[in-house]
């Protein structure tokens, strides 16, 4: 199989690394098909953007047509040999009217029906981030949207692979309401995957067990410590911008600043009656992954976290992303 290589962050170009599981996955679905739309999700910045890319080779070398979309970065691939299919997703990637985003979003369903129509028997469609360029409120229908290429298709088929990745836990509670979709949690990459994108990183760095203990396994956070030359309080203050931790804080009363001082040490006490509602606000905000199945990697799109890890913020329902977001919620309930 052949490994792509991806940008980690401006000027560091890696070998993807890992993912085994997750590759063998896809090669699951394309034996069998997928008899709904794989919804892959989990945390930000965990790698399925790199593994829907590679997974498009893995696809394309198993005799697949593939098309996949990543609208936000207005990035395409097409693995196909019709011209049209190339020249529209091209077209909609130049657009310069601020809806770039939706055509291509638009563009991997109907493009995918259309090599369907043209005889296309083994197609997969791989829609990455596609929730945060149409809508939250659209991402449902077009999850049912994707659903209908598998269950009433424009033509004779031998097998079709759809999965959508998303980061936005809103998003999957939203599509959770249906039965479109087939939800395949993805976790951090693991000791030994992450070890080897740690190892591609140039120049002096900290040891690699202060970046596990760091980023859990996070390929995104690593390349933002690269980026901030290994400043763990820039990264952490950039975290509590972006995701306006210190305002949360501070709508909070004292019973749920308390509940959220325990869920530093334990995320399942959020996996409770009285939890549940802030819980939820932290899923919105993507600082917790909640709900998580059973470790077996069969309801996986990928190797499991632990079951349990305190070091890492992990609990058997519910974890914190990474151990920087949990940090940069104890430093703002420490300064409220």
């Amino acid at each position: 199989m052949k490994r792509i290589r991806l940008p980690l962050v401006p000027g560091v170009v890696v070998e993807f690394a890992d993912r085994e599981l997750a590759l063998k996955k896809v090669e699951e679905w394309a034996r069998g098909g997928t008899a709904a739309v794989q919804l892959v999700f989990g945390p930000e910045g965990c790698g399925k953007t790199a593994w829907l890319r590679q997974s498009a080779e893995v696809l394309r070398e198993l005799g697949f047509d593939v098309i996949y979309v990543n609208p936000l970065e207005r990035d395409y691939l097409a693995y196909i040999d019709l011209k049209e299919v190339a020249r529209r997703l091209a077209e909609a990637a130049a657009e310069h009217s601020g809806i770039a985003e939706v055509k291509l979003a638009d563009l991997a369903i109907q493009l995918a029906k259309y090599a369907i129509k043209k005889r296309k028997r083994k197609m997969a469609v791989l829609a990455d981030d596609v929730f945060q360029a149409i809508g939250v409120d659209k991402a449902a229908s077009y999850v049912k949207w994707m659903l209908n290429i598998i269950e009433y298709p424009p033509g004779e088929y031998e097998n079709i692979v759809a999965v959508v990745a998303t980061s936005e836990g809103v998003t999957r509670r939203e599509i959770g309401r249906h039965r479109w979709a087939s939800p395949r949690p993805m976790w951090n990459m693991a000791r030994e995957g992450f070890k080897q994108l740690y190892e591609q990183i140039p120049g002096e760095k900290p040891p690699f067990e202060e970046a596990w203990r760091l980023t859990g396994g996070n390929p995104k956070l690593l390349g933002e410590l690269y980026g901030a030359k290994w400043d763990v309080d820039k990264v952490l203050k950039e975290l509590a911008d972006k995701k306006r931790i210190n305002a949360f804080v501070a709508t909070l009363g004292e019973e749920e600043r308390e509940l959220l001082r325990r869920a530093l040490d334990d995320p399942d006490v959020l996996f409770t009656r009285e939890g549940i509602p802030l819980m939820d606000r932290l899923v919105d905000m993507n600082l917790i992954v909640d709900t998580l199945p059973e470790r077996d990697p069969w309801f996986w799109a990928g190797e499991p976290p632990p079951k349990r890890d305190v070091e890492l913020g992990i609990g058997r329902r519910v974890a914190w992303q990474t151990p920087l977001h949990r940090e940069a919620v104890r430093r703002a309930l420490e300064s409220t």
